[in-house]
């Protein structure tokens, strides 16, 4: 009998093994990486320097570890690893590498775990797994999985090391912007859409489609697994500057061909719609919108990344740190410079080690994609680390001078009476004046003004300081060098909001002048507002008051005035205004100046859901979005609901007449379709005025 037996198992040996199938266990995989949000993309979606398992269907016999041995060829575009299937060992972390484990291995199923490197490129793979038997034969299948960074990996270059972090900077799908002025900032919702539906294909198709893969594809391949590289990249190709980059940047005339930047909600439709439409740039983007959006594309590719605003922040075409800005003899702010200080501006933060300058200059680095000045030859910006633009370290790469003259540069106010200069004085705190962010795990900003400067009368280098609100002013005293001919005025002037505007309310405000000098003084007045836009000079003036006063010696008074809705609201909307007054010395001729630029805060479409605390994954819930006219005239408008996980596209309604002080509801069921904490945000633009108003509502999706 042993003849037949011994026959029987040589047979069995002997029989061919097939692998039918290759599993490529994606609800586990995405879990254990952290990629379950992607579970909507067919892709399996991993991050580096983590190994993934894949279990192999056979048909035959059952796998022979003895005598059977696997390799695996990955490949990424023209590169490629072949590596054997071992148990497992201690092996080097920088090399690819797969094995099995012998403890739970299932023979007629075996298992197998690929482990990249932490410093692998980022991509989308394929690979193949070939089993080779003792006779000669072999049987394999193709597979594909998309790699990402890891900043849950301690050797990945992108590691940040608290989970609260990573989850805000990787996992979370909305946010705040903020935006307004230092006085009075103005949080606006935006939902990254990171694992809505094609994004995360949008976003590897844009590294495909960059001017740097398209000269030299290996070369492109074998830098992305360099964060500092892809961010540059990435800056580049948000904006349509200089590739078939993704945004067209407008700020000024009709949005007519395309959408209005104030309009969109969020990333995931100008991605989609650039990628469906073979990569031609969407219309319209303005800084917030390139930022949000490089902000998506990060964070998906697995870098930590965060929306920052800087508050006046200069533009200084020509490098001397020093921006212009002038006024009329009556107030009036003039156009004369190719200098501008934009009331805000917003870029991001990316968080990387930096090997090429050193460790004390690893951490939060600052990438600026609106297209403003050219690095390298393109439009890009950074990565500058935010250390380095505190030290004024402007020898590093990349941009450092740039950024750091955003942050510091002084103001030059000058006032021109018939093409002369008459009065001219220094501002060296008002640029960069508050720096923010949106705080990890609450929907409110966060002051990182002392990440970026040294604040004045603090000593620790971290320190942040709160926002003040001390106002724009000026004075000269006898011994003053700032008035026309070295003479001296001896008197000051300051203005202020006696408290942050609201929309359909008076503008209040407090004009205080002070004689230093022992004489009477004749002085005329000169009261002006304009509306501006966030990033040019104003328009023209809508709103005047001029007269004389009269003081006495050493007298102080305050003249208290208003600005009326009926005045502004049809010029304004949701731009800001520029607010001056100038004094004239009648026997002197000298000048005071005392300005200030504020946003006018729009009211919030308030959102309920009656029962919150019980919302689940896959069951139709009900919330009511509610609007309140504060103007004194009718409104009319379309509003809009979109939600990341929650709403699958878009809810839209017509708002119709609404009378002033008047108030309105719309209802709408929704269906929640991703557990966690998510945003559902409201808009209302109104038809006749370029104002929108926005709410939003963190909701908290339990798992069905």
């Amino acid at each position: 009998m042993a003849g037949p037996q011994f026959s029987a198992e040589r047979n069995k040996q002997m029989e061919d093994i097939v692998v039918q199938n290759v599993n490529l266990e994606k609800s586990e995989n995405h879990l254990q990486h952290r990629t379950d949000d992607f579970g909507g993309s067919k892709s399996l979606v991993v991050r580096r320097g983590a190994p993934f398992k894949v279990t192999l269907q056979l048909k035959g016999r059952p796998f022979n570890p003895n005598t059977d041995h696997i390799r695996i060829k990955v490949m990424l575009g023209s590169l490629y690893v072949v590596m054997p299937v071992t148990f497992p060992k201690e092996a080097p972390a920088t090399r690819w590498r797969a094995y099995m484990d012998p403890q739970s291995l299932n023979l007629k199923r075996p298992t197998v775990y690929i482990s990249s490197p932490a410093a692998a490129s980022v991509g989308s793979y394929r690979f193949q797994l070939v089993v080779f038997t003792q006779n000669g034969k072999q049987s394999g299948k193709f597979g594909r999985f998309i790699l990402l960074c890891n900043p849950w990996c301690s050797d990945d270059t992108v590691y940040i090391p608290f989970e609260d972090q990573r989850e805000e900077y990787i996992l979370n799908d909305s946010c705040l912007l903020f935006m307004g002025s230092s006085k009075n900032v103005v949080s606006r919702p935006w939902s990254y859409d990171q694992f809505e539906p094609g994004v995360l294909e949008a976003c590897l198709n844009l590294l495909q489609v960059s001017p740097e893969h398209q000269k030299n594809r290996r070369r492109d391949l074998l830098h992305r697994n360099n964060p500092i590289y892809i961010s540059r990249v990435v800056s580049a190709m948000i904006n349509s500057e200089d590739d078939r980059g993704v945004l067209t940047g407008k700020w000024s005339g009709t949005y007519k061909d395309g959408v209005n930047p104030a309009l969109w909600t969020g990333s995931g439709d100008i991605l989609t719609q650039w990628a469906q439409s073979g990569y031609k740039a969407v219309k319209y983007g303005q800084c917030w919108v390139f930022a949000a959006v490089m902000c998506t594309v990060m964070r998906v590719l697995g870098i930590p990344c965060r929306v920052v605003t800087n508050f006046n922040s200069a533009h200084d075409t020509n490098g001397n740190l020093v921006i212009e800005e002038y006024y009329s003899e009556t107030g009036q702010k003039l156009r004369r410079s190719k200098d501008s200080i934009w009331n805000f501006h917003v870029w991001v933060e990316c968080w990387m080690t930096r090997g090429d300058l050193g460790s004390d200059m690893d951490g939060w680095q600052v990438l600026d994609p609106t297209p403003q000045e050219r690095s390298g030859g393109v439009f890009c910006c950074g990565p500058a680390p935010v250390r380095a633009i505190k030290e004024r370290r402007i020898d590093l790469l990349y941009d450092v001078p740039f950024v750091y003259a955003e942050v510091n540069a002084d103001v030059h106010t000058v006032i021109l009476s018939h093409g002369r200069v008459v009065s001219h004085s220094m501002d060296t705190e008002r640029v960069g004046s508050l720096i923010c962010t949106k705080v990890i795990g609450f929907p409110r900003a966060q002051n990182i003004t002392g990440d970026y400067k040294f604040i004045k009368g603090r000593t620790s280098p971290m320190s942040s300081r709160s926002s003040t609100l001390s106002s724009r002013s000026s004075g000269f005293s006898e011994d003053s060098t700032l008035t026309r001919g070295g003479s001296s005025s001896g008197a000051t002037v300051s203005l202020d909001l006696d408290k942050a505007p609201v929309a359909g309310e008076p503008i209040n405000f407090t004009v205080k002048v002070v004689n230093l000098q022992k004489v009477r003084k004749m002085m005329k007045i000169h009261l002006n507002a304009q509306a501006k836009e966030y990033n040019n000079s104003p328009s023209d003036t809508f709103w005047e008051v001029h007269g004389v006063l009269h003081l006495d010696p050493m007298e102080a008074k305050t003249i208290k005035k208003q600005i009326f809705p009926a005045e502004y609201e049809d010029v304004v909307g949701d731009d800001l205004i520029n607010l001056a007054v100038v004094l004239e010395d009648a026997t002197s001729e000298d000048r005071l100046l005392a300005s200030e630029e504020f946003n006018i805060a729009s009211p919030e479409l308030i959102i309920q859901i009656p029962d919150e605390k019980s919302i689940c994954v896959n069951q139709e819930q009900v919330a009511t979005v509610t609007f309140k006219n504060p103007f004194s005239h009718p409104v009319s408008g379309a509003l809009t609901v979109v939600g990341s996980g929650l709403i699958r596209g878009k809810a839209n309604f017509r708002l119709s007449a609404l009378r002033a002080g008047g108030t309105v509801e719309q209802s709408f069921s929704f269906t929640p379709f991703m557990p966690g904490t998510k945003m559902l945000q409201a808009s209302l633009s109104l038809f006749n005025t370029n104002s929108t108003i926005r709410g939003f509502k963190m909701v908290y999706v339990n798992r069905s």
